[in-house]
């Protein structure tokens, strides 16, 4: 193992950086393959309603709204590595157990939120690996590249899993994407150990997080982006097999509008948090979160119109939801105590988490409420609540700024 580990431990800031962002690849290999294959494998083989299809989706999310104060906060207390490395390999068993046991909503939802844990010890415990690792200097574009190379594994993970589902059935595809997490799992052995410094407080105490109004600004604005984001690709393959039957012809498959959509976001997140650098984190966001909510609301009038309209909105749309996350992630860190920063991520993974749960959850009730899957009122209704839930984000922003001075 020794032998193994030095080459990594002597690797430059940059190429700490690569070899994480790789891994967070390889770990979300298995992120949306519910998402992904639901509306044409999992919703008619179990007769799913809207409402049941967000529930069982936003299992993983809600798994990992469970976990992540306990993991992440531990990362204040030992060395962060540990935990990513038992999370990547839960992640990876939990997603094989899926293509393996799964037969229907509970079971499915069981697993997947299994799943949920498994990742809750893998991508904010990664993040705090990485930062233990780095001089400040190095931070902010770092931060910014590892929660950017999250929309590459969900590209892959939209295209893998769709791809695998349509040739092998929808088991297969669970099977392949539990692979993923390999990665991870060899970047965790590969790294230095790390020391933390000794954390304040009790395990679970969010108390001095909840006091810090700077970072509970960023914490609560990524939970409407991330009530978005989720909500969102939770069900755009849905959306666009509706758009697909409606027209006969929507000039591009649903595997190709949900990878798009996912690989877009990469840049998105870059050209984000560098705008928020040049113009400020506050302002930045605040008008990235404005123009995501009335993409949403315009996608939902135009649900009915033809498929060019809707591909155009829906990249753009594609490139508004992202453009925020790496600037509000990198605010929070950059504004959490140091020797409280775990717990901090813990929280903001908590509120961003849980109300990615919801958002994917509250569509499915939206939908069915409205017309169901075949109705353009009730996708309307579904990129209505979206446009909502974003736009409480620059609430939580005027909020943070308001009362912190």
């Amino acid at each position: 193992m020794r032998a193994f580990r030095t080459p990594m431990a002597r690797l430059t800031s940059r190429a700490l950086v690569a070899a994480m962002c790789a891994g967070q690849v390889g770990n979300l290999l298995p992120h949306v393959v519910v998402p992904a294959i639901m509306a044409e494998h999992l919703i008619p083989l179990w007769g799913l309603s809207g409402a049941q299809a967000g529930l069982m989706a936003g299992a993983y999310a809600f798994g990992y709204m469970l976990a992540v104060p306990v993991l992440a906060t531990l990362t204040d207390r030992i060395d962060a590595r540990l935990v990513l490395l038992v999370g990547s390999t839960l992640s990876g068993l939990a997603t094989a157990a899926f293509g393996l046991f799964a037969d229907g909503l509970w079971s499915a939802a069981a697993i997947w939120a299994l799943a949920g844990v498994g990742f809750a010890g893998a991508y904010m415990p990664g993040l705090k690996a990485l930062t233990d690792r780095l001089p400040p200097q190095d931070s902010s574009r770092s931060i910014t590249l590892y929660t950017a190379s999250f929309s590459v594994g969900v590209g892959l993970s939209f295209l893998v899993s769709q791809l695998v589902a349509a040739r092998y059935g929808w088991r297969a595809a669970f099977f392949v994407t539990a692979f993923g997490p390999v990665l991870m799992i060899a970047a965790s052995f590969g790294m230095a150990p790390f020391r933390p410094a000794p954390a304040q407080g009790h395990l679970l105490d969010f108390r001095p997080v909840l006091r810090n109004r700077v970072a509970m600004g960023y914490v609560l604005g990524y939970g409407a982006h991330c009530f978005e984001l989720y909500g969102m690709r939770t069900w755009i393959v849905a959306f666009w097999t509706y758009v697909v039957a409606r027209n006969g012809d929507a000039l591009v498959s649903p595997i190709t509008v949900s990878v798009l959509a996912a690989v877009l976001s990469l840049p998105a997140s870059i050209l984000g948090n560098e705008a928020a650098i040049r113009f400020g984190r506050h302002r930045a966001i605040t008008i990235v979160m404005f123009v995501s909510g009335a993409v949403a609301l315009a996608i939902g009038f135009l649900a009915g119109a033809s498929p060019a309209w809707l591909l155009v909105l829906v990249l753009i749309y594609a490139i508004t939801i992202p453009a925020d996350s790496g600037a509000l992630t990198s605010g929070m860190a950059a504004s959490a105590d140091p020797s409280n920063r775990g717990a901090t991520m813990a929280l903001h993974s908590t509120v961003g988490f849980g109300l990615s749960a919801l958002g994917g959850w509250v569509g499915g009730v939206a939908l069915d409420a409205f017309g169901g899957p075949s109705s353009p009122t009730g996708w309307f209704a579904v990129f209505a609540v979206f446009a909502a839930g974003v736009l409480l984000g620059p609430l939580a922003l005027w909020w943070s700024r308001r009362y912190a001075q």
